[in-house]
Protein backbone atom coordinates (compact mmCIF):
# COMPACT_ATOMS: atom_id res chain seq x y z
CA UNK A 1 0.00 0.00 0.00
CA UNK A 2 0.60 3.54 -0.16
CA UNK A 3 -2.87 3.96 1.61
CA UNK A 4 -5.90 6.07 2.75
CA UNK A 5 -9.53 6.43 4.01
CA UNK A 6 -12.18 8.63 5.84
CA UNK A 7 -15.73 9.52 7.27
CA UNK A 8 -18.06 11.16 10.07
CA UNK A 9 -21.71 11.14 11.41
CA UNK A 10 -22.06 8.37 8.91
CA UNK A 11 -18.34 8.32 9.59
CA UNK A 12 -18.93 6.33 12.74
CA UNK A 13 -21.10 3.92 10.83
CA UNK A 14 -18.46 3.64 8.14
CA UNK A 15 -15.71 2.85 10.60
CA UNK A 16 -17.89 0.17 12.15
CA UNK A 17 -18.76 -1.23 8.75
CA UNK A 18 -15.13 -1.45 7.77
CA UNK A 19 -13.97 -2.74 11.12
CA UNK A 20 -13.97 -6.44 11.31
CA UNK A 21 -11.76 -3.90 10.19
CA UNK A 22 2.50 2.55 -6.56
CA UNK A 23 5.67 -2.99 -19.75
CA UNK A 24 4.78 -6.03 -21.10
CA UNK A 25 3.28 -6.75 -24.47
CA UNK A 26 0.01 -8.61 -24.57
CA UNK A 27 0.23 -12.34 -25.06
CA UNK A 28 -0.71 -13.81 -28.40
CA UNK A 29 -3.44 -16.36 -28.81
CA UNK A 30 -3.02 -19.67 -30.58
CA UNK A 31 -5.50 -19.78 -33.41
CA UNK A 32 -8.26 -22.32 -33.07
CA UNK A 33 -9.62 -24.51 -35.84
CA UNK A 34 -12.81 -26.48 -36.19
CA UNK A 35 -11.10 -29.48 -34.61
CA UNK A 36 -8.52 -27.85 -32.30
CA UNK A 37 -9.29 -25.84 -29.16
CA UNK A 38 -7.13 -22.72 -28.64
CA UNK A 39 -4.75 -23.07 -25.68
CA UNK A 40 -5.61 -19.50 -24.66
CA UNK A 41 -9.36 -20.03 -24.69
CA UNK A 42 -11.02 -20.43 -21.28
CA UNK A 43 -12.34 -23.81 -20.25
CA UNK A 44 -15.79 -24.22 -18.73
CA UNK A 45 -14.19 -23.53 -15.33
CA UNK A 46 -12.65 -20.27 -16.58
CA UNK A 47 -9.07 -21.56 -16.65
CA UNK A 48 -6.89 -20.72 -19.65
CA UNK A 49 -4.67 -23.70 -20.52
CA UNK A 50 -1.73 -21.63 -21.75
CA UNK A 51 -1.67 -19.76 -18.44
CA UNK A 52 -2.52 -22.69 -16.17
CA UNK A 53 0.48 -24.64 -17.47
CA UNK A 54 2.77 -21.87 -16.18
CA UNK A 55 1.69 -22.44 -12.58
CA UNK A 56 4.42 -24.26 -10.59
CA UNK A 57 3.63 -27.85 -9.63
CA UNK A 58 3.67 -27.12 -5.89
CA UNK A 59 0.95 -24.48 -6.25
CA UNK A 60 -0.99 -26.47 -8.80
CA UNK A 61 -1.14 -29.53 -6.55
CA UNK A 62 -2.32 -27.40 -3.64
CA UNK A 63 -4.95 -25.86 -5.89
CA UNK A 64 -5.43 -22.76 -3.75
CA UNK A 65 -3.70 -19.41 -3.40
CA UNK A 66 -3.61 -18.01 0.14
CA UNK A 67 -3.84 -14.27 -0.37
CA UNK A 68 -3.20 -11.78 2.43
CA UNK A 69 -4.87 -8.37 2.57
CA UNK A 70 -5.69 -5.77 5.19
CA UNK A 71 -9.44 -5.49 4.79
CA UNK A 72 -10.11 -1.91 5.82
CA UNK A 73 -9.18 0.03 2.71
CA UNK A 74 -12.39 0.46 0.75
CA UNK A 75 -13.04 0.21 -2.12
CA UNK A 76 -9.87 -1.82 -2.63
CA UNK A 77 -10.38 -4.30 0.22
CA UNK A 78 -12.80 -4.22 3.13
CA UNK A 79 -15.27 -6.25 5.15
CA UNK A 80 -18.80 -6.72 3.82
CA UNK A 81 -21.90 -5.97 5.86
CA UNK A 82 -22.02 -9.61 6.99
CA UNK A 83 -19.02 -8.82 9.22
CA UNK A 84 -16.59 -11.37 7.79
CA UNK A 85 -16.53 -11.58 3.99
CA UNK A 86 -13.63 -9.71 2.39
CA UNK A 87 -14.77 -7.75 -0.65
CA UNK A 88 -13.42 -5.03 -2.91
CA UNK A 89 -11.35 -4.49 -6.03
CA UNK A 90 -8.35 -6.54 -4.91
CA UNK A 91 -10.36 -9.63 -3.86
CA UNK A 92 -12.29 -9.50 -7.13
CA UNK A 93 -9.06 -9.12 -9.10
CA UNK A 94 -7.16 -11.98 -7.48
CA UNK A 95 -10.17 -14.30 -7.70
CA UNK A 96 -10.41 -13.54 -11.41
CA UNK A 97 -6.67 -14.16 -11.78
CA UNK A 98 -7.02 -17.42 -9.89
CA UNK A 99 -9.81 -18.52 -12.20
CA UNK A 100 -7.64 -17.94 -15.28
CA UNK A 101 -4.81 -19.94 -13.66
CA UNK A 102 -7.16 -22.73 -12.59
CA UNK A 103 -6.73 -21.98 -8.89
CA UNK A 104 -9.06 -21.19 -6.02
CA UNK A 105 -8.35 -18.15 -3.85
CA UNK A 106 -8.60 -17.85 -0.08
CA UNK A 107 -8.52 -14.27 1.23
CA UNK A 108 -6.84 -13.81 4.62
CA UNK A 109 -7.30 -10.63 6.67
CA UNK A 110 -3.90 -9.56 8.05
CA UNK A 111 -2.17 -6.47 9.42
CA UNK A 112 -0.66 -4.52 6.55
CA UNK A 113 2.78 -4.33 8.14
CA UNK A 114 2.86 -8.11 8.56
CA UNK A 115 1.96 -9.10 5.01
CA UNK A 116 5.33 -8.82 3.28
CA UNK A 117 7.18 -10.50 6.19
CA UNK A 118 4.49 -13.20 6.04
CA UNK A 119 5.12 -13.68 2.33
CA UNK A 120 8.84 -14.00 3.00
CA UNK A 121 8.13 -16.57 5.74
CA UNK A 122 5.94 -18.65 3.43
CA UNK A 123 2.67 -17.98 5.26
CA UNK A 124 1.04 -16.38 2.21
CA UNK A 125 1.27 -17.14 -1.50
CA UNK A 126 0.37 -13.61 -2.49
CA UNK A 127 -0.22 -10.15 -1.02
CA UNK A 128 -3.06 -8.09 -2.51
CA UNK A 129 -3.47 -5.03 -0.32
CA UNK A 130 -3.01 -1.86 -2.38
CA UNK A 131 0.77 -2.21 -2.20
CA UNK A 132 2.63 0.60 -3.87
CA UNK A 133 5.45 -1.04 -5.82
CA UNK A 134 8.65 0.55 -4.49
CA UNK A 135 12.30 -0.28 -5.13
CA UNK A 136 12.74 -0.92 -1.41
CA UNK A 137 9.94 -3.50 -1.35
CA UNK A 138 11.24 -5.08 -4.55
CA UNK A 139 14.33 -6.14 -2.60
CA UNK A 140 12.28 -8.77 -0.75
CA UNK A 141 9.27 -9.56 -2.98
CA UNK A 142 8.38 -9.38 -6.65
CA UNK A 143 5.45 -7.33 -7.90
CA UNK A 144 3.10 -7.65 -10.82
CA UNK A 145 1.84 -4.10 -11.31
CA UNK A 146 -1.85 -3.75 -12.12
CA UNK A 147 -3.11 -0.26 -11.19
CA UNK A 148 -1.99 3.35 -10.81
CA UNK A 149 -2.71 5.45 -7.70
CA UNK A 150 -1.51 8.67 -6.15
CA UNK A 151 -1.42 10.08 -2.62
CA UNK A 152 -4.23 12.36 -1.47
CA UNK A 153 -4.95 14.52 1.57
CA UNK A 154 -8.37 14.63 3.22
CA UNK A 155 -9.90 16.42 6.21
CA UNK A 156 -13.19 17.07 7.96
CA UNK A 157 -15.42 19.19 5.76
CA UNK A 158 -15.77 21.75 8.54
CA UNK A 159 -12.01 22.27 8.84
CA UNK A 160 -9.40 24.18 6.84
CA UNK A 161 -5.91 22.76 7.46
CA UNK A 162 -4.35 24.99 4.83
CA UNK A 163 -2.59 22.13 3.06
CA UNK A 164 -2.32 22.16 -0.70
CA UNK A 165 0.85 20.10 -1.17
CA UNK A 166 3.34 18.06 0.83
CA UNK A 167 5.48 21.08 1.76
CA UNK A 168 2.46 22.61 3.53
CA UNK A 169 2.52 19.90 6.22
CA UNK A 170 5.04 21.80 8.37
CA UNK A 171 3.46 22.41 11.77
CA UNK A 172 0.42 20.25 10.96
CA UNK A 173 -0.81 17.01 12.53
CA UNK A 174 -1.26 14.26 9.95
CA UNK A 175 -2.74 10.79 10.47
CA UNK A 176 -1.33 7.88 8.47
CA UNK A 177 -1.28 4.11 8.59
CA UNK A 178 1.86 2.36 9.80
CA UNK A 179 4.10 0.82 7.18
CA UNK A 180 2.66 2.85 4.30
CA UNK A 181 4.20 5.17 1.76
CA UNK A 182 2.14 7.94 3.36
CA UNK A 183 3.96 7.43 6.66
CA UNK A 184 7.31 7.60 4.87
CA UNK A 185 6.27 10.77 3.03
CA UNK A 186 5.02 12.56 6.15
CA UNK A 187 8.08 11.64 8.22
CA UNK A 188 10.49 12.65 5.45
CA UNK A 189 8.69 15.97 5.05
CA UNK A 190 8.91 16.57 8.80
CA UNK A 191 12.70 16.33 8.59
CA UNK A 192 12.71 18.79 5.70
CA UNK A 193 10.56 21.19 7.73
CA UNK A 194 12.93 21.24 10.69
CA UNK A 195 15.95 21.52 8.41
CA UNK A 196 14.39 24.66 6.97
CA UNK A 197 13.76 26.06 10.43
CA UNK A 198 10.03 25.37 10.33
CA UNK A 199 7.85 23.42 12.75
CA UNK A 200 7.95 19.63 12.39
CA UNK A 201 5.03 17.57 11.17
CA UNK A 202 3.29 15.70 13.97
CA UNK A 203 2.83 12.30 12.38
CA UNK A 204 0.22 10.10 14.05
CA UNK A 205 0.63 6.54 12.79
CA UNK A 206 -1.91 3.80 13.43
CA UNK A 207 -1.94 0.05 12.79
CA UNK A 208 -5.14 0.25 10.72
CA UNK A 209 -6.85 2.73 8.43
CA UNK A 210 -10.04 2.84 10.49
CA UNK A 211 -8.05 4.39 13.34
CA UNK A 212 -6.66 6.96 10.90
CA UNK A 213 -10.20 7.89 9.89
CA UNK A 214 -11.23 8.22 13.51
CA UNK A 215 -8.27 10.50 14.26
CA UNK A 216 -9.35 12.80 11.44
CA UNK A 217 -13.07 12.72 12.21
CA UNK A 218 -12.48 13.36 15.92
CA UNK A 219 -10.16 16.29 15.26
CA UNK A 220 -7.14 14.60 16.83
CA UNK A 221 -5.44 14.96 13.43
CA UNK A 222 -5.90 17.95 11.15
CA UNK A 223 -5.79 15.77 8.08
CA UNK A 224 -5.23 12.25 6.83
CA UNK A 225 -3.13 10.89 3.99
CA UNK A 226 -3.99 7.84 1.88
CA UNK A 227 -4.17 6.47 -1.67
CA UNK A 228 -6.20 8.53 -4.12
CA UNK A 229 -8.88 5.93 -5.02
CA UNK A 230 -9.46 5.17 -1.35
CA UNK A 231 -9.76 8.82 -0.34
CA UNK A 232 -12.17 9.50 -3.21
CA UNK A 233 -14.35 6.56 -2.20
CA UNK A 234 -14.40 7.46 1.48
CA UNK A 235 -15.28 11.08 0.79
CA UNK A 236 -18.23 9.89 -1.26
CA UNK A 237 -19.31 7.46 1.45
CA UNK A 238 -19.02 10.10 4.21
CA UNK A 239 -21.93 12.06 2.69
CA UNK A 240 -20.31 15.41 3.35
CA UNK A 241 -18.28 14.48 6.42
CA UNK A 242 -14.89 14.52 4.69
CA UNK A 243 -13.45 16.58 1.86
CA UNK A 244 -10.47 16.36 -0.46
CA UNK A 245 -7.81 18.98 0.21
CA UNK A 246 -4.83 19.92 -1.90
CA UNK A 247 -3.63 18.05 -4.95
CA UNK A 248 -3.08 14.33 -5.35
CA UNK A 249 0.53 13.60 -6.22
CA UNK A 250 3.23 10.98 -6.77
CA UNK A 251 1.20 8.54 -8.85
CA UNK A 252 2.81 5.10 -8.79
CA UNK A 253 1.88 1.50 -9.56
CA UNK A 254 0.08 -0.86 -7.24
CA UNK A 255 1.60 -4.33 -7.32
CA UNK A 256 0.55 -7.80 -6.27
CA UNK A 257 3.31 -8.95 -3.90
CA UNK A 258 4.73 -12.37 -4.75
CA UNK A 259 7.46 -14.51 -3.11
CA UNK A 260 10.62 -14.23 -5.21
CA UNK A 261 11.20 -17.98 -5.23
CA UNK A 262 7.63 -19.21 -5.78
CA UNK A 263 7.62 -19.12 -9.57
CA UNK A 264 4.23 -17.36 -9.54
CA UNK A 265 5.27 -14.03 -11.05
CA UNK A 266 5.10 -15.23 -14.66
CA UNK A 267 1.68 -16.97 -14.46
CA UNK A 268 0.14 -14.03 -12.58
CA UNK A 269 1.41 -11.59 -15.21
CA UNK A 270 0.06 -13.84 -17.97
CA UNK A 271 -3.31 -14.13 -16.21
CA UNK A 272 -3.52 -10.35 -15.79
CA UNK A 273 -2.92 -9.88 -19.51
CA UNK A 274 -5.83 -12.23 -20.20
CA UNK A 275 -8.12 -10.19 -17.93
CA UNK A 276 -7.12 -6.96 -19.64
CA UNK A 277 -7.65 -8.47 -23.08
CA UNK A 278 -11.05 -10.01 -22.33
CA UNK A 279 -12.41 -6.93 -20.54
CA UNK A 280 -12.80 -8.50 -17.11
CA UNK A 281 -10.09 -6.23 -15.66
CA UNK A 282 -11.96 -3.05 -16.59
CA UNK A 283 -15.26 -4.54 -15.43
CA UNK A 284 -13.80 -5.03 -11.96
CA UNK A 285 -12.41 -1.49 -11.75
CA UNK A 286 -15.67 -0.02 -13.05
CA UNK A 287 -17.67 -2.00 -10.48
CA UNK A 288 -15.78 -0.18 -7.71
CA UNK A 289 -15.69 3.19 -9.46
CA UNK A 290 -11.90 3.36 -9.80
CA UNK A 291 -11.42 2.81 -13.51
CA UNK A 292 -9.38 6.03 -13.72
CA UNK A 293 -6.45 4.04 -12.33
CA UNK A 294 -6.54 1.40 -15.07
CA UNK A 295 -3.35 0.48 -16.90
CA UNK A 296 -2.98 -1.17 -20.30
CA UNK A 297 0.49 -2.72 -20.04
CA UNK A 298 1.11 -4.66 -16.80
CA UNK A 299 4.72 -4.97 -15.69
CA UNK A 300 6.93 -6.88 -13.29
CA UNK A 301 8.73 -4.74 -10.70
CA UNK A 302 7.91 -1.42 -12.33
CA UNK A 303 8.64 0.75 -9.29
CA UNK A 304 9.13 4.43 -10.05
CA UNK A 305 10.74 5.25 -6.72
Amino acid sequence: MSKMVARTGMLTLTVLALAGCGSSSTSSNTASTATTTSTSAPTSSGAVASVAKLVPAAIKSKGTLNVATEAQYAPNEFIASDGHTIIGMDPDMVKALGEVMGLKVTMINANFEAIIPGIQAGRYDLGASSFTDTKEREKVVDFVDYFSAGISFYAKSSSNPGVNELADLCGKTAAVEKGTVEQEEAEAQSKKCTKEGKSAVTVLSFPGQNAVNLAVSSGRAELGMADSPVVAYQIKQSEGGFKLIGKSYEFAPYGLAIPKTSGMTTPILAALKVLIENGKYMQILTKWGIQAGAISTPTINGATG
